[in-house]
């Protein structure tokens, strides 16, 4: 089983990046796929999550209207679209994949299952 995040960098407050989760191993629309996000120091926290469909999306409220979760079920893919960019967004960002269909998702780390190894967002002010 592997996930791989890419699409980090490094961003002008304002700006956008778009990250990517390319997963294989397992079956893909099988599982809903989360985003998490941490700062040194700080526990881990949830950005973003997407059913196995992609129908159903939930985000936390400080990305709320400036971050987009979707996935391509095709390319076993899955993105985190993040614009209106914040110095406090600054984090290595971690997707992960929680099996279950439905509207099953996970907002706390300990319910996934499997996780990429992370891709570092910096954003100056």
């Amino acid at each position: 089983v592997q996930l791989v995040e890419s699409g980090g960098g490094l961003a002008q407050a304002g700006g956008s990046l778009r990250l990517s989760c390319k997963t294989s191993g397992f079956t893909f629309d099988d599982y809903a796929i989360g985003w998490f996000r941490q700062d040194p120091g700080k526990e881990r926290e949830f950005v973003a999550a997407i059913n196995w469909s992609g129908g159903m999306t939930y985000y936390a409220d400080s990305v709320k209207g400036r971050f987009t979760i979707s996935r391509a079920n095709a390319k076993d893919t899955v993105f985190l679209q993040t614009n209106s960019l914040k110095p406090e967004d600054t984090a290595v960002y971690y997707c992960a994949a929680k099996r279950g269909r439905g509207i099953v998702v996970g907002f706390r780390s300990d319910e996934y299952d499997y996780w990429g190894q992370g891709t570092q967002v910096t954003v100056s002010s």
